[in-house]
């Protein structure tokens, strides 16, 4: 294994209301994995123990959206959650794909990024074969230093067990995230542009109003809060910078807006595609282009 970091692994929207998330996600169009609550650890080599949320997923066979719900405010917390929630709920979480989260835990800790240790998470789901146990481990970077959101690098350990070949259907064709769209505050968006650069060993690019990293099957597009009505005229600021929306490939955008509108989810067209308002997704917007 070796740290390659080569694709979105997956992103999230946390709620405290998961039901509704679920019922809005499926109107969507997305076929979404049973609910299953997670078993964490406190920190490396810690035992898992039940936490305070659950989730559901809409799986494409390599990245994925999570629907992440608080579900027991009672229950242990270690990775502060409930403090996530707090400061606002919406699209908070965006995850890089690792093949070694040990070896990128190293090198993020030589580039200065203050990485949280390797955690180990557990989570049992049913599969055709029976239940099993999900194992992943992952590495977070500190939040202090991460304004736009939680960013981590994730490792599947047990890749089958979540992209489940029953789930990767969707009625509105989704086959994957495209892309990844950052507001940047502009005191802060140097150093944002300058982490993901190091993170994926890559350079940023002008496309209008937008900069660009692509690296393998990773495309993260930043925006100046300055410009952010030319690309999202209307949508919510919930802070100075943030994760603002995804792009979702579709098999055929036409059918994929007829199930969203037939869901009664409003849309209106955007770049080759169109769009679906953080308003009413939840706190992530959704652009569905052709791919």
């Amino acid at each position: 294994m070796t740290d390659n970091v080569t694709a979105v692994h997956h992103t999230g929207i946390l709620t405290r209301d998961l039901g509704g998330l679920e019922s809005v996600y499926r109107a969507l169009g997305f076929t979404l994995s049973p609910r299953s609550r997670h078993l964490l650890s406190a920190g490396p080599g810690e035992p898992p123990r039940p936490g305070c949320t659950a989730n559901l997923c809409a799986l494409f066979g390599g990245s994925y959206i999570e629907l992440l719900g608080i579900v027991d405010e009672s229950a242990p917390d270690p990775w502060h959650t409930k403090a996530m929630a707090d400061r606002y709920e919406g699209f908070r979480i965006l995850n890089l794909d690792t093949d070694d989260a040990a070896a990128t835990h190293d090198r993020l800790a030589a580039l200065g990024m203050r990485p949280s240790g390797v955690l180990d998470l557990e989570r049992d789901v049913d599969t055709a074969d029976g239940p099993r146990t999900v194992l992943a481990r992952a590495v977070h970077l500190d939040p202090r230093t991460t304004p736009e959101g939680y960013i981590g690098l994730a490792q599947h350990l047990t890749r089958e067990y979540v992209h489940q070949p029953r789930y990767l259907a969707h009625p509105n064709g989704a086959r994957g995230i495209a892309a990844v769209l950052i507001v940047a505050a502009d005191d802060e968006y140097d150093g944002i542009a300058r982490r993901y650069a190091d993170l994926l060993g890559a350079e940023w690019t002008a496309d209008g109003p937008l900069s660009v990293l692509e690296h393998e099957d990773v495309r993260l597009e930043l925006l100046r809060t300055a410009d952010v009505a030319a690309v999202l005229p209307g949508e919510p600021a919930p802070a100075p910078s943030y994760l603002a929306a995804m792009t979702i490939r579709v098999a055929d955008v036409a059918e994929a807006h007829g199930v969203v509108e037939r869901g009664g989810i409003p849309t209106r067209d955007a770049r080759g595609g169109f769009f679906v308002s953080g308003r009413d997704a939840y706190g992530a917007g959704l652009f569905f282009t052709a791919g």
